[in-house]
């Protein structure tokens, strides 16, 4: 079973870092569409990202500016709910050593660098997922309140076995 796309892809070879390298991103309006369908947008009309790639200690730090104009949906009313997102991070990354053991460790409390994998970068992936980090995961209009539904009134038990008793005939 393979992966599906990514809905925005822009690699960077290794090789190309030399002593560090910046790009912007900018897709176009069929990536935008593809990106808000899997990050569940009514739309992003506009997202931007600075990348820089520089050689690190052990790697490289991969870091950056996410700029964008997204509407979500109200997790309340379900209406349109702008958000404008502004997002600076930082990434250290290592290359993955083909000599080490398929066995890997995962500790949630550990947030080592990440792997680099074919020597490539996938800055689009990274953007995509730093846009996806600075969205608020429930959204809310301002002034939107959750009002439960109504409960019905709950009927005693007795009342409820009144109702199955038989009648009687003759009797009311």
């Amino acid at each position: 079973m393979s992966l599906p796309p990514p809905p925005f892809s822009e690699t960077l070879r290794l090789n190309q870092i030399g002593a560090g390298v910046t790009r912007d991103l900018e897709p176009d309006e069929a990536a935008r569409a593809r990106i808000a369908r899997t990050l569940d947008l009514i739309e992003l009309p506009m997202f931007k990202a600075r990348l820089t790639v520089k050689p690190a200690d052990t790697g490289w730090t991969l870091s950056g500016q996410v700029t964008a104009h997204a509407v979500q949906r109200c997790g309340l009313t379900l209406e349109p709910l702008p958000a404008d997102i502004d997002e600076s991070f930082a990434i250290d990354m290592v290359e993955a050593d083909p000599r080490a053991s398929l066995e890997v460790d995962v500790d949630p409390e550990d947030d080592g660098p990440d792997v680099v994998e074919d020597g490539m970068i996938d800055l689009g992936v990274y953007a995509v997922e730093q846009l996806a980090l600075a969205l608020d995961p429930f959204p809310r209009k301002p002034g939107a309140v959750f009002e439960p539904p109504k409960q019905p009134a709950e009927e005693s038990p007795f009342a409820v076995l009144k109702k199955l008793k038989p009648s009687e005939p003759g009797k009311t």
